[in-house]
């Protein structure tokens, strides 16, 4: 009997063991906590790929809290994150969806912030999904025809610049180019070598006309700025009489001076004309005159 009772004890103790074992990998599992005193906000993200119900919440990598609940607003995901109530917040904290694990697990990455307030628990904040293995997968897939394009194209170029390359005739200009290079190079050499005096010589001469050019313009400093005040005034009062000859100009075309009127004047040009005609006429008479008999006078002069 004692040794049923001892069995049936044991059993018992061994039964309630393993109950609480339960119990405890569940509420760990679930994030259940006997601590009733945790703070509760909602995070809003355009997307949580993945994300579940008590997925772990990390303060800086640190297991602090889970995933309470998700819920579906219009193009939105609000999140209801659940963390320990000895997590400081401030109003600049960043929260983050980010991979877990490489199998695919989510966590939500809380940055508490920096700044001097606290965060405000009961509004809404905006967080942010920053991507997994799926996600670039996806990135890859939408650009996989283009670099598939890009791998042909680039396997053209080499297979272009191979052909180019075990191109003898190609290769045999090369070869050539370089040693006339090296040729050239060696030829540049031996011409400096050889008139290293001559180059120093000009350029000392360059240097000695130079420092001659610098004493010239120190010593003529006042003459050059007189000659060059000089030589702007002269340009100033040939613009001033450039000026007048163009406004005598114009007045004269305009027939607004005298000049301009009597060239303007086609009156005056006629009487010249008809006394040019006039006089052209009196000198042909005195020429008739003088082959013949002389000039004649005839003139009958009244004085009173």
């Amino acid at each position: 009997m004692k040794d049923q009772r001892k069995s049936e004890i044991r059993v018992g103790i061994t039964v309630l063991l393993g109950l609480i074992i339960i119990i405890w990998v569940f509420g760990w599992a679930k994030n259940i906590n006997v601590n009733a005193q945790r703070k509760e906000l909602t995070v809003k993200f355009s997307s949580v790929a993945g994300l579940e119900i008590g997925d772990p919440v990390t303060i800086n990598g640190v297991r602090k809290g889970f995933v309470d609940d998700m819920k579906i607003e219009k193009n939105n995901v609000l999140v209801k994150i659940n963390i320990d109530s000895d997590i400081e917040l401030k109003e600049d904290a960043k929260f983050h969806i980010m991979m877990l694990d490489l199998m695919g697990g989510k966590k939500v990455e809380v940055d508490p912030g920096a700044s001097e307030n606290d965060l405000n628990l009961s509004l809404i904040q905006n967080g942010l999904f920053l991507g997994d293995v799926a996600s670039a997968m996806a990135v890859f897939g939408s650009v996989e025809k283009d670099l598939v394009d890009v791998i042909r194209e680039v396997k053209i170029t080499l297979s272009s610049l191979n052909t180019t390359l075990t191109d003898s005739q190609f290769n045999n200009d090369l070869k050539l180019s370089l040693a006339n290079l090296t040729k050239l190079t060696e030829n540049l050499n031996i011409l400096i070598s050889e008139n290293r005096s001559e180059i120093n010589s000009l350029l000392n001469s360059g240097i000695e006309l130079t420092e001659s050019l610098n004493k010239f313009i120190e010593t003529n400093k006042d003459s050059l700025s007189s000659t060059i005040s000089s030589l702007k005034n002269t340009l100033d009062d040939s613009r001033i009489l450039i000026s007048k000859v163009n406004k005598l100009i114009d007045e004269t075309n305009s027939s607004r001076n005298n000049i301009g009127r009597l060239i303007n004047d086609t009156t005056l040009v006629d009487d010249l004309k008809s006394s040019l005609t006039n006089l052209k006429e009196l000198t042909r008479l005195l020429l008739e005159q003088l082959q013949k008999e002389g000039i004649k006078v005839d003139a009958n002069i009244d004085l009173f």
